[in-house]
């Protein structure tokens, strides 16, 4: 049994994983909500409230925390006025993201005002890049708990409620939490995320994720497919195996020796049905290899979307972001995936005015997104983030203007593209699993085809979530296919 639960989630858009769905609202960060399912919790105990920001990571965090919480009596709410602990799990990535929370915290004050006995928690990478500053500038925080302390979270929440102040960021190279069954917060009940891996071992210079996650650490495949199996049987149709780079994901069996790397991976999930689809987020150009591309196109089930962040379209920008490939590179690993992949549409992440970045530079960027021909892209100006290795290395000299300028240019060539993209679909049948109703009006139901485009169209007697159908787009915007059931 399930009970459906709206507890806010919060998007703030990731250049390191992509987001669910596009909207157009997304390309300027704007707080987002998804409805949410959970499993039932026994009545009475005490409530907890969450609100997650960032990247598909995060809110595959909170699921984890939800579990652990359970296991000590507290129920999910989404109220937080009533709840005896508020988190908010946050992110780095950009100022932005960390603005956006620091106000929220502000918002909680009354809150601790009026119910004195609320604790109020901060989680994931904000907490680990701040650590025991926050206790220091945020006065009503009683918990800082990093991305691998959760299991602690019984224990301090215990010490917070006898009044102590409590920290643990302490970063692990083991932990992957493979053994928890998360509480599926975020779900509609019908699509799920499955965390395959934590942490990277790139060091882009721009990024924050190997201070703020660690070293990269493989989940083992048995009980990776045990979570998408348990997903199918209770009715789930689609799961997004989550990585901040999925590639690189490799697990030696120590006792067969049996080597497991991404490709083997997909193809080891992709055969527990048909009718379960099988996403990834999010792929690194340096590490996508053609034995990924070719289990792709061996199994229908295996969408055939692939989100590969650029980044820049110039090679000395890449350089400067440590980012180990060069423009030629990217632009192969576009060729492979429309020569063993034809039909299957990219999308990317893109910055704006990074350090030192010419005009010159910057269209090569425009150039690449329009070569590339992106189905979609998120789209940011470069934001200094203290700690990482562009901050010690390189100025951040190109003005905020500029920055704002350009990255208006690339939003309005992507949205062009998007649109063309969109539109070339017009006439298309696509097979479609229907996620529930479309935003707009209760008449339509919404759902993606396999290219990770958004599909609205009129309801069907017969016809339920979680079900497949044949859609024949009719008409498109730059963000939404629309259509009506194929006759």
């Amino acid at each position: 049994m399930r009970r459906k639960l709206t507890t806010p989630i919060m998007y703030d858009n990731n250049p390191t994983l992509d987001g669910i769905k596009q909207i157009d609202e997304s390309r300027q960060g704007t707080a987002l909500y998804k409805e949410q399912w959970a499993d039932s919790f026994a009545p009475g105990g005490k409530q907890f409230y969450i609100e997650s920001y960032g990247c598909q990571m995060n809110f595959s965090d909170s699921e984890i925390v939800a579990s652990i919480l359970a296991e000590v009596g507290y129920t999910p709410t989404r109220n937080a006025e009533q709840s005896d602990l508020i988190l908010i799990n946050t992110c780095s990535i950009r100022e932005k993201a960390e603005e956006t929370v620091r106000k929220r915290l502000r918002a909680f004050e009354s809150i601790k005002q009026e119910r004195p006995g609320t604790m109020v928690g901060v989680l994931g990478c904000m907490a680990e890049r701040l650590k025991k500053k926050w206790l220091e500038e945020e006065k009503l925080v009683d918990l800082v708990v990093g991305p691998d302390a959760y299991r602690d979270l019984p224990k301090l929440i215990g010490a917070a409620e006898d009044g102590q102040r409590m920290i643990n960021v302490l970063l692990s190279r083991e932990e992957t939490y493979s053994d928890i069954n998360p509480v599926r917060l975020e779900s509609n009940g019908i699509t799920a995320f499955i965390s395959i891996m934590r942490g990277c071992d790139n060091m882009c210079s721009f990024c924050v994720v190997p201070f703020t996650r660690g070293r990269e650490r493989s989940r083992d495949p048995f009980s990776i497919l045990a979570e998408a199996t348990n997903l199918f049987e209770n009715g789930y149709r689609e799961v997004t195996l989550l990585g901040q780079n999925v590639d690189s994901y490799k697990w030696d069996n120590p006792e067969t020796g049996q080597h497991v790397d991404f490709a083997d991976l997909l193809e080891m999930v992709a055969q527990i049905n048909p009718l379960l689809r099988v996403r990834f987020s999010t792929s690194h150009p340096k590490d996508m290899t053609d034995k990924v591309l070719q289990n792709m196109a061996r199994y229908d089930n295996i969408c055939k979307y692939i989100h590969l962040p650029v980044q820049s379209g110039n090679s000395r920008v890449l350089e400067l972001m440590n980012r180990t490939y060069d423009r030629p590179w990217y632009e192969n690993r576009i060729e492979a995936i429309r020569q063993i992949l034809p039909d299957a549409a990219v999308s990317s992440d893109i910055i704006a005015g990074f350090c030192s970045e010419t005009e010159e530079e910057h269209q090569d960027t425009l150039s690449i997104i329009e070569w590339a021909n992106f189905s979609m892209s998120y789209m940011f100006y470069y934001s200094e983030r203290p700690g990482t290795l562009a901050a010690k290395r390189y100025a951040d000299d190109v003005p905020l203007e500029v920055k704002k300028r350009r990255l208006n240019e690339i939003i309005r060539l992507q949205t062009a593209i998007s649109l063309r993209h969109n539109q070339a679909d017009i006439g298309k049948t696509f097979e479609v699993l229907i996620e529930g109703d479309s935003r707009k009006s209760d008449q339509d139901f919404c759902g993606r085809n396999s290219q990770n485009k958004m599909i609205v169209f009129p309801k069907k007697e017969g016809l339920k979530p979680g079900d497949y159908t044949m859609v024949t787009v009719k008409d498109a915007t730059s963000a939404t296919l629309l259509g009506d059931i194929a006759s």
